[in-house]
């Protein structure tokens, strides 16, 4: 073959690259990364229950124990790396996750666009179809913006008027107790039930694991996975609203201090 023949050739992608040019490839991959997102919105909320335990003792001083947890975070693989590096090293991956599952839903959606020439002659049945599976592009929208407005309001506290780095709970009685954030909070939340509702029950057949004496098994723990996140998630604003979590501070040693007045 000859330098020029050579040269004329496509150049040849990688083994993954193929896998992923492939719709099953995108399947896989939008199981595996909502296999990650699951975990940590789990991770999560049990996480910030923390919220209900109030002030603990904490050696000679009184702190509030989601404040404990919040540098328990901080905190991982230290000293092998200084503070925040594991949690950070976390959140890209997550973010990873997440980007790979956007552009693999896009991808999807782009092949069968293309697959399908004709246009539907008559409406669709979605009478086997869910209301949430109807609704999975949108959800998933309303949860990607969420996911920046919630690190914008709790992690880099640029959209909450005097934010304190480290004091969670001082920082979600701050922002939750506005009605227009916690009503926010609230609707998102529905949204991102909704889409792990669907995410789970569908990530079962995606990764080839829909055998039909199964699919009770996977509806339940659907409805399970989706109920308790987003149960979970609501009460918080909820709880702020109604003041059974109000930050107090004659309750620790060392009391924040209203920044905004």
């Amino acid at each position: 073959m000859t330098a020029t023949a050579a040269r004329a050739l496509p150049r040849r992608r990688s083994i993954p690259r193929d896998i992923y040019a492939t719709g099953v490839g995108k399947k896989y991959v939008m199981a595996v990364t909502g296999m990650i997102g699951i975990g940590f919105v789990i991770a999560h909320m049990i996480g910030n229950l923390k919220m209900y335990l109030g002030p603990i003792t904490e050696g000679d001083e009184r702190v509030y124990d989601i404040d404990v947890y919040g540098e328990f975070l901080r905190a991982i693989l230290v000293p092998i790396l200084p503070a925040g590096f594991a949690l950070w090293g976390l959140r890209a991956v997550l973010v990873a996750a997440v980007a790979l599952h956007i552009h693999a839903a896009w991808g999807l959606s782009r092949m069968n666009r293309n697959a399908r020439s004709v246009k539907y002659l008559s409406s669709r049945d979605y009478q086997v179809a869910s209301f949430a599976s109807r609704t999975m592009r949108w959800s998933g929208i309303i949860v990607g913006l969420f996911i920046v407005w919630h690190l914008a309001d709790l992690t880099w506290g640029v959209v909450t008027p005097g934010h304190v780095p480290g004091g969670a709970y001082y920082n979600i009685d701050r922002s939750l107790s506005r009605w227009p954030v916690a009503a926010l909070y609230i609707v998102a939340n529905l949204a991102l039930g909704l889409h792990l509702f669907h995410g789970t029950w569908s990530l079962f057949q995606s990764m080839g694991w829909n055998n039909p004496h199964f699919n009770r098994w996977r509806r339940n723990l659907a409805v399970v996975v989706a109920a308790a996140v987003t149960c979970g998630n609501v009460s918080f604003p909820i709880a702020v609203l109604a003041g059974v979590v109000e930050y107090d501070p004659s309750a620790v040693t060392e009391p924040i201090e209203d920044s905004t007045t």
